[in-house]
């Protein structure tokens, strides 16, 4: 068993990920690796900046057509290709009962007592909201109407809106099922039909036996953009029941012991991992990066102390990357068309980093459309 250390594999990631992609004018919006796995639109730049940092040509207010987005995994919305939504709602559907009632959450519970399973619970709501969604609706609206459309067990009372409505995770995760989309850019966000969408897949849930997923398979996509892990990560990741991951786990991976403890790693990748390239590669990371996703976060960061800053319950930084090291945190200071950075220097700057960072603020104001303070 090959021993891996942290920073190996840290940086084995950024390469993965294409951290260390130089922007090019002529490359597609579709043309990043991270989309293999979606890549969660969270924040004020969220994905497209995500796809910036990786080289693809975008700016913050202009979404390719050849991107969509959907709330996915763990009912946070993702951005994918458009030409793979019909195999990633595949992909994605829960891998068995337990599974299914594991990602739904609070709601698994009063449909079992109503004597409902959940796989047919969400075909269900993704049937009903696939008929109510005959043109684009916002969030509230379309809320409103799926209340009126479904029995008790689907409803909750909530206090914070002081009304009744569904509960939010079969909401979410039904859509992509029900051949919806979101509509880039709305706040209360839009709901439409995804054009072509297949009827054979309307509202179907079931999945075949087999462990691989296909072209799109998000266990794959986990160990090959986030690895070394472990079913349990992978599991944490999506929101799955570990025992099905662990069933699903491809056949393919070699083990390795990262700073003494095993994790799994797709043989394909492995001399990758054990010689990452190297390099003093700077970037401004937004706070749901791929990079600061994995669920070995003292992998990404060692010191535990810093974990609560970076990945505080509300309102997170991003995190400054450099050569494969988080060796600080920003947050953005806008005033009218001006961009400012404040910075939290973990440890001493160099002066190279420094103006890597300067030019990395220069280049996040520009994605913005404003000018650098």
């Amino acid at each position: 068993m090959s021993a891996i250390t942290r920073d190996q594999v840290r940086r084995y990631r950024v390469h993965a990920q294409q951290l260390d992609r130089s922007p090019r004018a002529d490359r597609r919006p579709d043309d990043a690796v991270i989309l293999d796995l979606g890549v969660q639109d969270t924040g004020p730049d969220g994905a497209l900046w995500a796809l910036a940092l990786r080289g693809v040509p975008v700016g913050a207010h202009a979404w390719p057509h050849e991107l969509a987005l959907s709330w996915t995994v763990r009912g946070a919305p993702h951005a994918y290709r458009r030409a793979d939504l019909a195999e990633v709602e595949q992909a994605l559907r829960p891998y068995s009962e337990a599974d299914a009632a594991k990602r739904v959450l609070s709601a698994a519970r009063p449909l079992a007592d109503a004597g409902i399973a959940v796989l047919d619970a969400l075909a269900t709501v993704s049937r009903t909201m696939r008929a109510v969604v005959d043109s684009p609706l916002d969030k509230g609206t379309l809320s409103t109407r799926m209340t009126a459309e479904l029995p008790g067990p689907y409803l909750r009372w909530c206090a914070a809106c002081g009304a009744t409505h569904m509960y939010e995770m079969p909401f979410r995760l039904a859509a992509l099922h029900a051949g919806l989309d979101l509509e880039p850019d709305t706040s209360p966000p839009v709901i439409r039909r995804i054009p072509g969408w297949p009827a054979a897949q309307m509202g179907m849930l079931g999945r075949t036996t087999a462990a691989d997923d296909g072209r799109v398979d998000v266990l794959r996509a986990l160990l090959h953009l986030l690895g070394p892990l472990t079913p349990r990560q992978a599991a944490d990741y999506l929101d799955a029941a570990v025992r099905d991951v662990t069933a699903r786990w491809p056949q393919d991976v070699v083990d390795v012991s990262v700073e003494g403890r095993r994790a799994s790693m797709l043989d394909a990748d492995l001399t990758a991992l054990s010689d990452p390239p190297g390099g003093p590669v700077v970037r401004l990371l937004g706070p749901y990066d791929l990079f600061l996703q994995g669920r070995d976060r003292d992998v990404v960061v060692p010191d535990s102390a810093r974990h609560r800053t970076l990945w505080p319950t509300i309102g997170r930084p991003g995190a400054v990357l450099a050569g494969g090291e988080i060796i600080g945190t920003w947050r953005p200071r806008a005033k009218g068309r001006r961009l400012g950075l404040e910075l939290d220097e973990w440890v001493p700057w160099s002066s190279r980093t420094r103006s890597a960072v300067d030019v990395e603020h220069e280049r996040l104001a520009q994605f913005r459309g404003v000018t650098p303070a």
